[in-house]
């Protein structure tokens, strides 16, 4: 399997990234202006990330301008935002065999473009100022079609693979080296108001079209698989699928949303969780 090397520090992510850049727009003039407005006239990574969300997100009633301006003070008031951003793209780097580099999903993935002006959002949802917030959340789910509300709380190094329908609501929780593919909905059960979302642990894999409901936790490095409606607690470690959810396996892949294995083990223990 295919896996882009990556080094830890932001500056190697800068580096390697400006580097792919350069060679892209030597081997492809046409995308020349592009690498050098998104990428290579930027002095660091927070600028270009202030940037290429502002071009992304910017509107008639917000100008790029305005936004760029917020993520730049969002960045500048709280630096842990591109250090998440950073490890957010190392985890596509290491989780997604497709890729061929770091332009890859800092310019065209908009699984980690709507994480990333998400994490803004969430940062305007501390500081009290809400509707912009809001402004935020409404043009992700415009342009992205992920709908992840600001007050909702996401860890680091998170691996949103294709992005298409995810949904994640207020009061969501989820953990450091989480992945998750399309559809996943991490949802409440009525109208009920307070805490009534999942709380998702370390090193989860979601698989695309998962639903995971209620104010319930779903343990470290635990796997739902595709399709599943999880409507109860997951223990750590363990597997489960199904309609509704039951467990498969426990334990299972130490760390299943690294190794992004979707497969499930062949012997099935039949109860419910």
């Amino acid at each position: 399997m295919h896996k882009l090397e990556v080094v830890a520090s932001q500056d190697g992510i800068w580096s390697q990234l400006r580097a792919s850049a350069e060679e892209a727009a030597r081997s492809e003039p046409h995308l020349g202006s592009l690498m050098n407005a998104t990428i290579l006239s930027h002095i660091d990574l927070a600028n270009a990330l202030s940037f290429q969300i502002a071009r992304k997100i910017g509107d008639a009633e917000l100008a790029p301008m305005s936004v760029r301006e917020v993520c730049a003070f969002a960045f500048w008031s709280d630096p842990s935002i591109v250090a998440s951003a950073e490890a957010d793209l190392q985890a596509v780097a290491e989780r997604d065999p497709a890729i061929k580099s770091l332009l890859q999903p800092f310019l065209y993935f908009k699984g980690f473009q709507a994480l990333q002006a998400w994490r803004v959002a969430h940062w305007l949802w501390g500081q009290g100022r809400e509707t912009l917030a809001f402004h935020f959340q409404s043009r992700i789910s415009e342009l992205f079609q992920l709908d992840i509300h600001p007050g909702a709380k996401i860890g680091s190094g998170i691996f949103l693979d294709h992005g298409t329908g995810i949904v994640i609501g207020e009061t969501a929780v989820i953990g450091d080296e989480v992945s998750m593919l399309h559809g996943v909905t991490l949802g409440g059960t009525g109208a009920e108001r307070g805490d009534r979302h999942p709380k998702i642990g370390k090193g989860v894999l979601l698989g695309a079209g998962a639903k995971v409901l209620g104010n319930i936790v779903v343990g470290d490095y635990a796997k739902v698989a595709s399709g599943s409606v999880v409507l109860k607690p997951v223990p750590a470690g363990c597997t489960v699928a199904g309609v509704p959810a039951r467990l498969v396996n426990c334990p299972t892949d130490a760390t299943p949303a690294r190794t992004m294995d979707h497969t499930l083990a062949d012997i099935v223990y039949d109860f419910v969780i």
